[in-house]
């Protein structure tokens, strides 16, 4: 475990007006949303993609950061770079999505489980020879009728715990996310609830496991209403219950919180991360690693036509922009306008 190296890592991946993006879709996920602008899902489609983002001249002043998938890492450039050296030379570091994906939980109500811890160390070692210097992992807590249960809560803390020992052993700075699924009816105070039991049972595995809070990010759900809820929370509530848990849960210690969006509107997004960063005495950073927020209206304007190559890197440009403002609780309503 090369602690140094691990210092530096965090403490980039959090730098002042900068954030990370969330590039890690799944060839299905990524289908879904090929799909939505009529754009077929194949890997040179997917590369090209990626690669149109990763180029988009500047973005490097807001990201500090690329979460990568497989395949992703494993590609490159259209000069002939591996997409991880590329990143690497624009100031970003390069980072990789581990896990398996989720399986429901035996004799849990259909609770889910993340998995991936087999072979996990072997991965690693050679995720860091293709120049990964940080990695995901994501569990998934539903609220509902009775859930998410202890089984549920236990089971993933101890694989994101796992998976987070590994990771640190391997010089590769581990991002926790254990996401609150913003589906469902209940309201933004039954969100808080779970949230903080969420993290509460994920740091004490933490903790159990040996894992060090200064070499770890908290990859956070924000607390807010769920989608369905009659009573949609507004912008501060949602900032101030958030940052409670957090302050309530999260060492110290550790260099800093990044937010995933959940779901959430593009500008909501923007939003809520400003309102939160805004907020004076926090004990540590707070910024984003969206990948829809960040990502729509690029892909919208991109729609896989070469002639709209510009125009969707200037898209993607402006949303990392507004997001690296938010950051710094520097963001109004008003520069949504006027780039408009």
């Amino acid at each position: 475990m090369d602690k140094a190296l691990l210092a530096k890592t965090a403490a980039a991946m959090v730098a002042k007006g900068r954030g990370i993006l969330a590039a890690d879709e799944s060839a299905g996920t990524c289908e879904k949303r090929f799909q939505s602008v009529g754009v077929p899902c194949t890997e040179e489609n997917r590369r090209s993609y990626r690669g149109m983002l990763f180029a988009a001249p500047g973005v490097e002043k807001f990201l500090s950061g690329v979460i990568l998938f497989d395949e992703t890492l494993r590609q490159k450039a259209d000069d002939g770079t591996p997409f991880a050296a590329y990143l690497a030379r624009k100031g970003v570091i390069p980072g990789i999505k581990v896990d398996k994906g989720t399986v429901d939980i035996p004799l849990a109500s259909g609770e889910k489980v993340t998995e991936g811890l087999d072979g996990l160390s072997k991965r690693l070692d050679e995720y860091f020879k293709l120049g990964a210097r940080f990695a995901k992992w994501r569990a998934v807590i539903t609220i509902g009728e009775g859930i998410p249960s202890h089984t549920c809560l236990y089971a993933n803390a101890h694989a994101l715990a796992r998976y987070a020992a590994a990771c640190q052993a391997a010089s590769i700075v581990p991002i926790i996310e254990p996401e609150v699924l913003l589906d469902g009816r209940h309201s933004i105070e039954r969100c808080e609830e779970v949230t903080e039991a969420t993290l509460r049972a994920t740091y004490a595995a933490l903790a159990a496991y040996n894992v060090a809070s200064e070499y770890t990010i908290l990859k956070a759900s924000m607390v807010v209403s769920g989608k369905d809820c009659p009573r949609q929370a507004g912008v501060q509530e949602v900032a101030e219950r958030t940052v409670r848990v957090l302050k309530h849960t999260v060492p110290a210690a550790q260099p800093g919180v990044v937010f995933l969006s959940g779901g959430q509107s593009d500008l909501d997004a923007t939003a809520h991360l400003n309102a939160m960063a805004a907020t004076p005495g926090l004990p540590w950073p707070l910024t984003f690693s969206y990948s829809r927020a960040l990502q729509n209206p690029a892909l919208k304007t991109w729609k896989g036509q070469a002639a709209n190559r510009s125009a969707a890197q200037q898209a993607f440009y402006h949303r990392a922009h507004m997001n690296g403002l938010a950051a710094q609780g520097k963001w109004k309503p008003e520069l949504e306008k006027q780039a408009a």
